[in-house]
Order: structure tokens, then sequence, then C-alpha cells
């Protein structure tokens, strides 16, 4: 681990965050120009490649992931088919979907391969400010510790989103303890005993699912309550997103409006995986789980230990109005703007720039205009398409990325 002391004063590039993205951005970089290994620094606040990513998967015991084999950190499509070849039965139908520890172990692998190992520092950045130093543009970087580092360019490949939480949550007095109502990303199955508990899930997607089958086999009962139809979905985008067959059209589409419209239609919200669905069904077959669709919650009060919920589906209030509910978890996934990112507000101030609903309006290299600051992940969404918060939007985002980098490179030589 690169301690945090031993920074130097002034790097080339900085790397803000060390999940999938981030660590797909380093093997292109060094793919292409392997004289970038001294001239960047990695920071995330685990200190470690990966770690919220794992943590997640771990705390929701999701089995494989949603993304096919050829979609990772590496820039070969085929590392990981050559990786998994004697782990065959840690592939899942129907496109040999990565077991978690597989896909781990794998990029563990492509870590000690790229010799990575140690170079994410332990920081939080929570200061990120445009400079002239010398007539050129740098960024100053504040750590919390209040160390600063000073940077020619910067990556944000940080998620982003700040968890969306519905209004009658909010009008809630705080009489009751945090763990019986709280967001999914709070949720670690792992440290719950449920048996004998009734716990209410609200929303659709793949989250809610995963937290179901946990809170079950650890002896409770589910509801689930969303306010559209539970339906399966393959991907959380189709496949043609992934490729020319539907990116050619959006690359086109001049309005950054419509774009935006295109990526709302293609994501669709939340939906479950067939496997998950089926297995959903099988549970709500045995009396393990009900399913409440095209409903709300309307309020909720905490007395005598339990939650009393309401809903705005007759049949379904009649059903839960008299239940008591020992949890509530909200898979209401979250809201990305980056407008509300105040690592941002100094770099808005000197470069205002336009934005859809939160979504900044980049340039082709996925740069903020008039500086050197580059965003992967979900808020590049009106470049890269749908997919950008997913694995092989990071690769798509390095296509346009690193060839910037390089460029600069060769011009400040």
């Amino acid at each position: 681990m690169v301690n945090a002391a031993a920074l130097p004063k002034t790097i080339d590039l900085a790397i803000v965050g060390a999940g999938p993205q981030a660590l797909t951005l380093v093997t292109h970089l060094l793919q292409k120009k392997k004289s970038m290994r001294n001239r960047f620094v990695v920071i995330d606040p685990s200190g470690q490649w990966l770690q919220q990513w794992q943590h997640q998967f771990s705390a929701y015991e999701i089995p494989h992931l949603r993304s096919p084999i050829v979609h990772h950190p590496d820039p070969n499509p085929y590392a990981l088919r050559a990786f998994a070849e004697s782990r065959a039965d840690e592939l899942f139908p129907p496109y040999d979907l990565p077991g978690t520890q597989l896909f781990h172990d794998f990029c563990q692998e492509i870590i000690r391969r790229w010799q990575l190992q140690g170079r994410v520092v332990p920081a939080q950045v929570n200061g990120l400010e445009p400079i002239r130093e010398r007539g050129r543009q740098r960024f100053r970087l504040t750590f919390t510790n209040g160390q600063v580092l000073t940077a020619r360019r910067i990556v944000l490949a940080i998620a982003g989103g700040v968890p969306h939480v519905p209004d009658w949550v909010n009008a809630l007095p705080q009489n009751y303890p945090p763990e019986r109502l709280c967001h999914s990303h709070q949720v670690d199955l792992r440290r719950l005993q449920l048996a004998g508990e009734q716990i209410l899930i609200v929303g659709s997607g793949l989250t809610a699912g995963h937290l179901a089958v946990g809170a079950i086999s650890r002896g409770a009962q589910v509801m689930m309550m969303a306010r559209r139809t539970f339906y399966e979905k393959l991907f959380d985008a189709e496949p043609g997103w992934l490729g020319p067959k539907y990116l050619k059209g959006f690359h086109a589409e001049p309005s950054w409006e419509n774009r935006w419209q295109m990526i709302r239609a293609a994501r669709n919200g939340g939906s479950l995986t067939p496997a998950v669905l089926t297995k959903l069904r099988r549970l709500e077959r045995s009396g393990k789980l009900s399913f409440y669709e095209q409903c709300e919650v309307q309020s909720a009060t905490w007395q005598d230990n339990t939650w009393q919920v309401s809903c705005n589906h007759p049949e379904a209030h009649h059903c839960i109005t008299h239940l008591p509910i020992d949890r509530i978890w909200l898979a209401t996934g979250s809201t990305l703007d980056v407008n509300q990112w105040p690592l941002l507000s100094a770099v808005r101030e000197q470069y205002p720039l336009a934005d859809v609903e939160g979504l900044p309006i980049l340039d082709k290299h996925l740069r903020w205009p008039g500086c050197n600051l580059f965003i992967m992940g979900g808020a590049a969404a009106l470049q890269v398409g749908p997919v950008a918060r997913n694995l092989f939007g990071g690769k798509l985002a390095c296509d346009r990325i690193v060839p910037a980098l390089i460029k600069e490179t060769q011009m400040h030589l």
C-alpha cells in the first residue's frame, strides 16, 4: 500500500476511486503506454482495489455477475475465459456469467499481472480545486487529513450516486432504530439473524431480489413491493447497447435531451434476471414470499417495536395494514446529479457546464469542458450510453479517455 505521507507533491495524473472502472482505466492506459506507470496515483479511502464492489457482492450474497464473461477490467476480452478454464463450474448460464469468487480471483490476478499491488493510496479526497501554476492549469486535491496534492489531470472514477429515499420516509419522525428502516446499501446479510421476522423490501430490481433470497434463507418472511410489475430481463440494458447496433444511433443523436430519454428507456428502472425471478416465484409458491405490484407505501408508523404500514393498493392495503413488520429495506436505487457533488463545486464555479437531469455534457474524450478533468461511470452516460456504469461501460470510457491522456503526455514530453 502506498503511504499517503510518501506521496509526491505533484503528479501528472490522479485517479479518484479504485473500483472496476478505475482498474479498467489503468490496465488500458499501461497497455498503450508503459511509461505512464510512474506518472499516476490512484486514491481511494479503502487503500485497496475493488473494496466497495467486493463488499457489496458479499453483503448481498450475490452468486454471480450479471455481465457476460468477456466484460472485465483486462484489455484482453478473452483473459477471463482463459483464467476460468479449470473452473467451468463457476460459469453460470445462459452466457457464462462469472461466479463472484471466480471474478474476484481473476481481478486479483489482473492486479498482480499488471503489478498494481499497493498502488492505491488510502485517502479521502474532500477538495478539488482548479488552480493556475506558472500559467498552466492544474488541480489542487485536498485530503481529509489536510494533505495536499497537485495534479495536472484528474480522472473521477466514482459511482457518485446518492441513495434515493421515497418521500414518505423523509416525513417520518426519527423514533425508530436505524437498522429497522434502511437503504439497501446499508444492509449486510452476513451480520443479520432474521428468523421469524417479517421484512418489507421496497423496489423491483436485482438488489431487492438478492436481499429477499438472503432474508428468506435466514428464516424471514418477505414482502416485495414495487410501483411497477416485477419483470425479468437478462441484462440491465439490451445487449444491442454493447455495440454499434444501438450505440450508432445514440451517438448520431444531436439532442442531449433525446439521448437522456434513450438512456432512461434502455435501463427502464429495476428488473430481475430470469434466474432470480424464477427463484422468487418458487419461494412465493412455498408461502415464504409475497409480491405486491403496482403498489406504494403511503405511510409507516413505528410502534410497539414494529412497523405499521399502509399502501395505496386496496387489496394489498387490506393484507398489510394489520401486519406487524420488523424491518423495511429500501432497494430504491440511487440518484446521480453532478450538481450535487460537493467535490465538483469549485470546478463548476470556474468552468460552468451544461447538464441534462444531472448528467454532465462532456466532450468526446469525457473531459469537463475547459479543464483536464475526465469522468467515468454513470455520470458519463450522455456520451457512453446506457451501460456507462457497467463493466463494459468502463471499457467504452477508456476508448475515449486513454487516447486523450496519451496524446497529452506526448505533447508535454
